[in-house]
């Protein structure tokens, strides 16, 4: 016979709103198609999605680690 695994806890669920954040920070990308600021001369276009990457791995580590 196979066990059900047990719920998580309601309190646990609302760390996954959290994963909401990168997705909004990269919904529109009129907002932030631009050349300038660049970083080491790549433009601020392709370093803001770059950064949005990193941010969403941390993210997504925090966020397991707190609803296990």
């Amino acid at each position: 016979m196979s066990k059900e695994l047990p719920r998580p806890k309601n309190g646990r669920r609302w760390w996954y709103l959290l994963l909401i954040i990168p997705f909004l920070g990269t919904l529109f990308p009129q907002l932030y198609n631009a050349m300038t600021p660049t970083i080491g001369g790549v433009p601020f276009f392709y370093w803001y999605q770059l950064l949005w990457v990193i941010i969403t791995g941390l993210l997504t580590i925090f966020v397991y680690y707190v609803s296990r």
